[in-house]
């Protein structure tokens, strides 16, 4: 019996060093090694920036992205504009044929002013049009949306979906792999979303830092945009609280990750003679995205102090052009009461 029960221990021990010994390599290693080629721009699109430990399939990926992106559709509400979509998907794709993804890439607007954006495993990327609002230029945008390609690129959310089930011994599996229990309301759109695979460590919010960075000097952008879009944003939260996602509010760098940023365009982004900052397009663009916001404030304000009138269908109209009331009018309208001068009470 002593045996028996010292064996029960030392098999749990025997266990949690196994489990040690497989997530060591994945926690110890650094987010962007760059072997391989991995940290040459000009090797975009012949590395395998997504290696690491992972449970999920591409294939398996691309179903969970695109049950995520369903609800998501349900929920929120799509722009069906098709000038500010076709321009918002066409830069994306540019982008996404810069980058290292090796999935194909399904981009639309939500229509909401919060500053945001989000791309889901397998290739379903959203964004809001508060970011088109908010950049300054089309350089600034593309920053954006070439670190939430990083991430999908580099299978952030499934790798680290695929650690958080291991280390949880797969007692949490089920938050990723079955219905919507467990799922977190994630804010700006109010979208019913797992958040372990929007809200990710810091390791690879720093490798979509460099990715990203990378995709947009490979489409031709200026990569200082990045960091000057994400330290205006990061002011701006300060001063308006609620006006960046939840979670797209991490993504900002801190003093360190600017750092990192502006070391990596120093240091391994060639110079260009000229890079693409802005164009007469996404300025066209931005201007109808901010006209069709402003045209939905004024009708909701309208309609917010408009009186509400009824007419009765049954009235008439006079020989003076007046509107003649029903008798169902009148029968509705209030009795008056009125002293007359001998004091008794009349009704009318």
């Amino acid at each position: 019996m002593k045996v028996l029960s010292q064996s029960a221990p030392r098999r749990q021990y025997t266990v949690a060093v196994a489990l040690f010994a497989l997530l060591a390599p994945s926690f110890a290693a650094p987010a962007f090694a760059g072997g391989n080629g991995d940290n040459d721009p000009d090797q975009i699109g012949n590395r395998d920036v997504g290696k690491g430990m992972n449970f999920y399939s591409i294939e398996k990926e691309i179903a969970l992205g695109k049950q995520m992106a369903q609800e998501v559709e349900r929920q929120a509400k799509i722009v069906d504009d098709p000038v500010i979509a076709e321009y918002v998907n066409r830069i994306g794709q540019n982008l996404v044929r810069n980058s290292d993804a090796k999935v194909p890439f399904t981009i639309k607007v939500i229509d909401d002013e919060t500053i945001n954006a989000f791309a889901l495993p397998g290739g379903f990327f959203f964004v809001n049009t508060g970011i088109l609002i908010n950049a300054d230029n089309e350089a600034e945008m593309a920053g954006v949306m070439g670190h939430e390609i990083a991430h999908v690129a580099a299978r952030h959310g499934t790798r680290q979906a695929s650690r958080q089930e291991l280390a949880q011994y797969g007692r949490i599996g089920l938050i990723f792999l079955g219905g919507w229990a467990g799922y977190a309301l994630y804010q700006g759109a109010s979208l019913a979303i797992p958040m372990g695979f929007l809200s990710f460590s810091r390791g690879f919010e720093a490798e979509a830092d460099k990715l990203g960075l990378q995709y947009m000097y490979k489409a031709g952008y200026d990569p200082t945009c990045f960091v000057d879009f994400f330290e205006k944003i990061e002011s701006q939260e300060k001063k308006k609280p609620g006006s960046v996602a939840k979670v797209f509010s991490s993504h900002p760098p801190t003093d360190d990750r600017i750092k990192s940023a502006q070391k990596e365009i120093q240091t391994m982004l060639k110079e260009r003679p000229e890079y693409v900052v802005d164009t007469s397009e996404y300025e066209s663009v931005k201007a109808r995205v901010i006209a069709l916001h402003n045209s939905r404030e004024i009708t909701g304000a309208k309609d917010a102090g408009r009186p509400t009138l009824r007419r009765n269908p049954n009235g008439s109209i006079d020989a003076n052009g007046n509107e003649t009331p029903s008798q169902s009018d009148q029968d509705d309208r209030p009795t008056l009461k009125r002293r007359d001068d001998s004091g008794s009470t009349t009704t009318n």
